[in-house]
């Protein structure tokens, strides 16, 4: 069967249309088409929001947001855990379009399925107990009540990239939500429909249509207008752009959290499970055609087992199944476009032109579809290279070699990233030692990337050129809230009583401190 036949088989195109008429934009406004990566076919016509569009967006959020903050956040959590049983409920369908949208392998499309629901687990669940208000120590022992609280930021701005069309769309929103805010969310113009499939998926569970409004255009367009109308970011691609929209808020003093680039490293210790590591550095290297900012580009291998190793895992490699197909049958599917092709033969073919050897795979693969490439393993690769110094972002990933755990680490740190990174050892004391010393916001011991990222109670993020705040965990939660002290003064004024003079109100106060210390009191 050909790839044009299954996309047609699995899409509603009639579905698609009556998602597409959701995009806040204008009435007939200019249309691009959105295309199947498996065969470069045309999926749907997607509207395009104008500055203004986004600006009716922000105010139609704001006023939805008045409303929704003052609901129980408890009522606003049960939306959220209804939203976790529509998306299973649904997988099939779901997987399905980001397939189809995405280009990716079923069960790359099914990781995004099952991650959303442990998001609404979890922001369901965990989302009141974060968010309540707590008692705090006051200055005064027995006088001063202490209150910290947490308000909504008011309209979240959201804006996601294309590799992840529904985890990047959705698990950002739903911690804002439950925060009591509303959402303007600009997915990449490559990523609109799963976004809206999300959106409608949400609604049904129950979250008001004007929380969640989409728009949809050309980035420095319209993701600029979506800077300028929220109190928040969310932002999730590149460093460069994670840098614009960085500078732009802080003009404005807004918050933002920025997940960007990274150049992942795994290291293979040399008392490694050789035939573990190697299956889950296939996983780590090439899950959705190595467009992941997880995924691993460098491997350090401990010369006393390199060989060894590369045996097991270039065999995995080179049996792995590449193609276009609905169902588990393939391992890795497509790129996503002619531009992410074009930039991983230019890093191939510089590396092999600067005297790298390809190992396995190397090769585009227009035999299967327009933008396919083989999963592709390169030694030799050194500085000024485009594949040791960029993110490639595709299924391109080098191997060195290294005397042992110093120059495995020192190799790994010499990057400006510090985004995610994984150890192989036996010995998992001697794993979460070298992890300490990983500069990177997540560091997987014997697993490459989905332990942390599907551990929600941790927080995810990157050190450096990759980014600042955290998604996930409490800190995912509260980046959509402004903090608020407030203090109840019971009896006496923190200042003299009548007839103190302050020479001996000040005596008094600095004997209280002193023993207060003395006793461990903060």
């Amino acid at each position: 069967m050909s790839s044009t036949v299954s996309v047609d088989a699995v899409v509603d195109h009639d579905l698609l249309e009556r998602l597409t008429d959701r995009v806040v934009a204008r009435p007939r406004a200019e249309r691009v088409v959105a295309v199947a990566p498996f065969s470069g076919t045309p999926l749907a016509e997607v509207p395009l929001s104008t500055p203004d569009d986004v600006a009716a967006a922000a105010a139609a959020a704001r006023d939805a947001a008045h409303w929704w903050a003052a609901r129980p956040v408890a009522e606003r959590a049960r939306i959220i855990g209804r939203i976790h049983d529509l998306v299973l409920d649904r997988r099939a369908e779901i997987a399905d379009l980001v397939q189809a949208e995405a280009g990716k392998a079923r069960r790359d499309a099914f990781e995004e399925v099952a991650d959303v629901a442990l998001a609404a687990r979890y922001v369901s669940a965990r989302g009141p107990r974060v968010l309540r208000e707590r008692r705090r120590l006051g200055a005064l022992p027995g006088l001063t009540r202490a209150i910290e609280g947490y308000r909504p930021k008011g309209v979240v701005g959201v804006i996601s990239p294309w590799n992840y069309p529904l985890t990047l769309a959705i698990s950002d929103c739903l911690p804002a939500f439950v925060a009591g805010n509303a959402v303007v969310h600009k997915p990449d113009s490559q990523a609109v429909l799963t976004a809206l499939l999300a959106r409608s998926i949400a609604i049904e569970a129950g979250l008001p249509e004007a929380l969640w409004q989409i728009v949809s255009g050309d980035g420095p367009v319209i993701g600029g207008a979506v800077v300028e109308h929220a109190d928040y970011v969310s932002f999730t691609g590149s460093t460069a752009t994670g840098r614009i929209v960085a500078a732009r808020l802080g003009e404005r003093l807004v918050g933002a959290s920025l997940e960007l680039g990274g150049k992942n490293p795994m290291l293979i210790l040399d008392d490694a499970d050789l035939d573990r590591a190697a299956e889950a550095a296939v996983r780590a290297c090439f899950s959705n055609a190595g467009q992941l900012c997880m995924s691993m580009e460098r491997l350090y291998v401990a010369a006393r087992v390199r060989e060894p190793f590369l045996e097991r895992f270039l065999g995995r490699v080179e049996s792995m199944r590449v193609g276009a197909a609905f169902d588990y049958s393939c391992d890795m599917g497509s790129l996503m476009s002619q531009a992410q092709l074009d930039k991983v033969r230019s890093h191939v073919d510089d590396a092999v032109a600067k005297g790298a050897r390809v190992l396995s795979g190397g090769r585009a693969r227009p035999d299967l579809g327009p933008w396919f490439h083989e999963p592709t393993v390169l030694d030799g690769v050194r500085p000024g290279m485009l594949a040791a110094d960029l993110e490639t972002f595709g299924p391109l990933a080098s191997v060195y070699s290294v005397a042992g755990d110093d120059e495995a680490v020192e190799l790994a740190n010499d990057t400006p990233y510090g985004l995610n990174a994984s150890v192989w050892t036996s010995d998992l004391r001697r794993g979460v030692a070298v992890a300490r010393r990983l500069r990177a916001g997540s560091v997987n011991v014997n697993e490459g990337y989905s332990a942390t990222w599907g551990s929600h109670d941790l927080p995810i993020g990157g050190m450096g050129a990759s980014g600042l705040g955290r998604r996930h965990g409490r800190e995912g939660i509260l980046r959509y809230t402004e903090p608020q002290a407030i203090a109840v003064q019971r009896a006496h004024n923190i200042a003299p009583p009548a007839g103190m003079s302050y020479d001996t109100f000040s005596d008094a106060l600095a004997k209280s401190l002193r023993v207060m210390r003395r006793f461990g009191r903060p």
